[in-house]
């Protein structure tokens, strides 16, 4: 695994969790949830790349 995408990962965290905080300060519950869970699937999309190549090494080793 790359650091690179350790970094984005954590921005994307970051990123949203200070637009999470200004939007429940702004009393907008109802979008800083839509906000997090937007966030929660590009970071899984980021990381699905990663678990293919994982399956492929483990098929590969195995011989399946």
């Amino acid at each position: 695994m790359e650091v690179d995408l350790i970094f984005q990962i954590a921005a994307v965290g970051i990123t949203v969790a200070v637009i999470h905080q200004l939007l429940v300060r702004s009393g907008r519950e109802d979008q800083a949830l839509l906000l997090t869970l937007a966030g929660l699937i590009v970071v899984l999309l980021m990381i699905l790349k990663e678990v293919r190549n994982l399956f492929d090494t483990i098929k590969m080793l195995f011989g399946l």
